[in-house]
Order: C-alpha cells, then structure tokens, then sequence
C-alpha cells in the first residue's frame, strides 16, 4: 500500500454541476456500497476516470450499518491464520451448502478471484483488514467448513482523515453505539464489559471513552470508526485520493442504449438533468430491491418495510433500468432475501429504530423464543438467516410474528437484550413504551405477552430440565461449532449456549422477521455482466452487490457472504470494463 494515504484530503465537490451535459467518463458506478466501491476503487486505481453515482445524502449504503465482516476464502491474512484452507475444501463447503441454488460457474470464480480482489485493494488503497482466531462458518457441521480464516474484518479508520468530507459517510444504526454515538466492536465490548474486573479492560475502555468524549467536542461526529463505517471510510478516502468523481443526492433517470450495449446514463439532481457517456459500461451496485414498494410485495410478502434494518436507498429503481435493458432476474434460490430476527422501537425522533437480534442475545444461556402459544418452535443458537426463515415457515401453522424472546433476570443482567444493555439497568424507557414486557412470575409475563400461561410455564420447565443436563433434545442448541463460539464461554454449565430461566422477574421482546439484504437479482456472468433472456452478456452492463443475483442462492453459509461476493464482483465488473476499455 502507498504509504502517502494518510494525506488529509480537500472536500469533494458532490453536484452535478461538476459535470457537463454530454461529458464523458470510462466507467459510471451506481450505488457507494462495498460493491459500487470495490468497482469504482479498482477502475480508479488502474486509471480511469470513474463517476460514482449515490441517491442518498450519504455514501455507504447498508454496508456502513454492518459490521463489514467479509467473507473471503483464500486471502493472504486468512492463510496466515489457517494455512490448511484450500480451494478444494472451499468449493466443496459451498457445494454441500448452495448446490444447485445457484450456478457453480460463478462460485468458482469468487472462490479463484476473490483474493485477488482484496490483495489489490489492500496493495493499492487505505483498506486493510484483520482476521481474527475463531470466526466459523454458520455451517459448520457441513463437510468444507472451518473455524477462522475465511472471514476478514476492515480495522478501525480515524475518520478524521476524510476532514471536510466525515459527514458524507452514513452514520451507523444509533442502537449499535454507546454513549451516543460511540461505535463498538466486539473487542470493545469485551472490554466495557470487564471495565472493573481488571486494569487492562479499564485502561482500554477508559481510553476510546475519553477520546470518543473529545470528538463530540472537536468534530460533528466520533472519530474512531470500526466496522462498516471502518470499510467505506477508508474506502472513500481512497477514491477521493485517486481523484473519483462523486455525486450525490443524484438519481440515474435512464440507461443509454443502442446495437452496441449501454452507452451510458442519464442523471437528475435537484431538477438539473444531464446525458452522461460512459465509454465501457455501467456498473449497477445499488444494493437491491428491498425498498421497491412493488417487488417487495411480490418477492417478500407479508415482511413489513418498517422490519428491514437496510438502508433507506435500496429501492430496486436503478434495477428497473436495467430490467427494461433486457437484463433478468435470477430464480431458484431458498429464498429471495437474507433474514434476522429484529426488534422494533420508536426513536424520540419519530423515526422507527430495527435492531437485528444478530449473535448477542438469543443463543445465550437464560434465554429462549416462544410463539404465540408460548410454545419453543427454534434452535435459538442458529444462524440469524435460518432463524428469520423458520419464523415464517412456522407463522403458516402457528402465529409466531411476532415471536417472543423471554429470558430472566440474570440474563437481562449478564447478555442484555436488543436495545438494552448488559447491566440490567435504566429500563423504565423500555417498559414504558412497550419494547420491554416485564412479570414477577412466569404467568404475569404470559399475561403481558398474550400467550397461554400454562404453555409458557411448561416450556421453560422442559427447557429448564434440557439446560441442566446440557443436551437440548427439542432442538440441539449447542451442538455446532458455530453455535457454541455464539455462547457464553464462561458459562459453568455443559453446554455454553443452554442455561434455565429460574431467576424473576421475567423479561420478553418481540421479535419479526427483518430481511438485511436481498438474495434475487440480476443475472450475470462470471464477469459481473448482467444477461438478457437469451443468456448473453448485454453489452456495458455489470451488477454487483445485492444488484446481482447471489452467488449463494439465498443461503447464508457463512460470516460476510453478502460483502466477499459483493466486493469480488465489483473488481472483476471494473477488470472486465477497463479490458474493454484497453481493446
């Protein structure tokens, strides 16, 4: 990597009156995720002129509300982590996983170019990435899976170093943060949470507090970015210091098209419109059709808008574009969407707070999810997609949207749960407004959740004895490796992920089932380029991200299966776009 990245950069002009009606670029990007990102980075870093094209005031898409775990096999951190990973044992993890959801072809592309992608990111741009020790495969009883070296994470960005531009990446879910506004990983956590155990966490945690305490002082946000915010903060300093164009606020109205493909797109922002060429193509990465008022009623029914925790600009239109091009959507997969169990609340704001129920709570000891007759229906400790997926096919025979995580007192105290915090404490916003139910006893929550007492009580006996014998018969929580790395390992019990609710009062949250990300989209080739009807390439057009059809076929095998393939395919879109470019 250049070592000149750390050069404070100037504002980057984001108007359309930057460009001129009929003007001219190699490579137009439409969308500022990972995926429009790793398109738009890669054509800059080979030197091309790139317009980004964003509809939102902000870059970053759902990316930078994520944690940006990215799953890519065979990358040089990850190998030096599990230097026993091969190809081989990857393809037949995804075989086992996918099989015939999706087309091999292209899996095998991902599993040979991915690592390219990010070796020439991290080569020639500020984005770097760690690894950590143990990360599973959500699979991980299929043959293939391993326990780390597969899922990379971007590392902390001192978002000081945009200056001018630090509010143009969209600020992480509010509910992710502590301290309003403070960002956290899972070493934070670990941390906050030990603060006056031991001199080391205190001195840590005391640490990013005071520096987080000085940025509300100095700067219109905290400084210290981790995640998805991490991810498309070094992303954009990147491309600002390759000299990207960048609008924002800026709709793509219509493709360009003639015989030879897509020639280029038609802009609009605040009521200027201009006719822009692009010399070798269009890359669609604006993150799918999760907001699209008519495709989500026909792909998701019954799946409320309000439940999905995605960004707000993900509204299929650029999608439909590329439909009247010619391009087609994928079919075949398990589902047309990724899915997480969330927790719903309003803001002071008005505005409607989605708090996907990722790892944190569900799977810990002390807590259980019930339906509407109070009745286990759930492995708990299952991966969030399987989790959303079997609230829905469970609701076709037994209401269970919403569903109710119940937990007791020393589980509030130890994991917290949803929005609130492990401590056990300042619930009374919670209670008031609803979002936390509350009983001394058993039978008192029943009656504040609706569901049969009687059926409520007999379910926790029965998990209460499974808990103290370790062994969930019902289920089998806590039999995977990916579920037990999802426990408590400090838990005195046998089994890390199985602990009895005995301790009043008694809590519960609803929970729906909130899609994160879409699984349908366009189809395309091994090089990103979408396919009319007929199966061949149109010409100029790329789809990438949750734009493209997924590579796992609506399956979630594992820890970033949505960011490796969306960054995997921005690169080989941009390396199929500039070949032609060159030609």
């Amino acid at each position: 990597m250049n070592n000149n990245w750390l050069t404070l950069p100037q504002r980057i002009n984001t108007h359309l009156s930057q460009l001129k009606d009929q003007d001219a670029v190699d490579l137009v990007v439409i969308g500022s995720g990972a995926a429009g990102f790793s398109a738009a980075l890669t054509a800059a870093i080979d030197g091309a002129r790139v317009l980004l094209v964003e509809r939102t005031a902000h870059v970053g898409g759902t990316t930078a509300l994520s944690a940006a775990t990215t799953w890519v096999p065979g990358t040089k951190r990850g190998l030096a982590v599990n230097p026993e990973d091969t190809p081989e044992r990857v393809a037949t993890f995804l075989n086992n996983a996918v099989g015939e959801r999706s087309n091999p072809q292209l899996r095998q592309a991902f599993i040979d170019k991915g690592p390219q992608a990010i070796a020439n990111l991290e080569d020639h741009s500020a984005l770097q990435f760690q690894v950590r020790l143990l990360h599973p495969d959500y699979l991980s009883e299929l043959e293939g899976s391993v326990l780390c070296g597969r899922a990379i994470e971007p590392q902390p960005f001192d978002g000081k170093l945009l200056g001018p531009n630090i509010d143009l990446v969209r600020r992480p879910i509010p509910e992710f943060t502590v301290l309003d506004g403070m960002m956290v990983d899972r070493d934070d956590i670990f941390h906050l949470l030990r603060l006056t155990e031991n001199f080391k966490s205190f001195s840590y945690s005391m640490r990013i507090i005071l520096r987080h305490y000085w940025d509300k002082v100095a700067h219109p946000r905290s400084t210290r970015w981790v995640m998805g915010n991490a991810m498309i903060g070094r992303m954009l300093y990147s491309y600002i210091q390759r000299k990207g164009l960048l609008v924002t606020h800026t709709e793509v109205t219509e493709l360009i098209q003639n015989e030879n493909g897509i020639q280029g797109v038609v802009l609009e922002q605040n009521g200027k419109r201009i006719s822009l060429h692009s010399k070798r193509g269009v890359v669609m990465a604006s993150g799918g059709f999760n907001r699209h008022t008519h495709r989500r009623a026909e792909m998701l029914p019954g799946a409320k808008t309000e439940w999905s925790p995605s960004a707000p600009g993900h509204t299929g239109l650029a999608q439909d574009l590329a439909l009247k091009a010619g391009a087609q959507l994928g079919t075949g997969g398990l589902s047309h969407a990724f899915w997480a169990p969330v927790s719903i609340r309003k803001r002071a704001d008005g505005s409607t707070a989605s708090f996907p129920h990722f790892v944190m709570d569900r799977g810990k000891p002390g807590m259980i999810t019930v339906d509407s007759q109070g009745r286990r229906y759930v492995n708990e400790s299952t991966s969030y997609h399987l989790f959303g997926m079997a609230m829905q096919a469970h609701h076709g025979h037994t209401p269970c949207i919403p569903s109710w995580l119940v937990c007791d007192a020393g589980a509030l105290k130890r994991y917290g749960i949803g929005m609130i915090r492990p401590g056990g404490k300042a619930l009374s916003p919670f209670l008031a407004d609803g979002y936390l139910k509350q009983g001394l006893s058993l039978k008192d929550l029943a009656l504040q959740i609706k569901v049969p007492a009687d059926s409520l009580e007999a379910t926790v006996a029965r998990f209460n004895t499974m808990a103290d014998q370790g062994v969930d018969t019902d289920f089998e929580r806590g039999t995977t490796a990916y579920q037990r790395a999802n426990g408590d390992a400090t838990w005195s019990g046998s089994n890390c992920c199985l602990g009895a609710l005995r301790e009043g009062p008694f809590f519960a949250i609803a929970l729906y089932p909130g899609d994160i990300g879409a699984a349908t989209g366009l189809m395309t080739n091994e090089h990103a380029q979408a396919l009319n009807a007929k199966g061949d390439a149109i010409q100029g057009l790329y789809a990438c991200g949750n734009d493209m059809h997924s590579i796992m076929g609506g399956v979630y095998p594992a820890p970033g299966i949505t960011l490796g393939p969306a960054i995997t395919f921005g690169y080989l879109a941009a390396q199929h776009a500039l070949r032609r470019l060159a030609a």
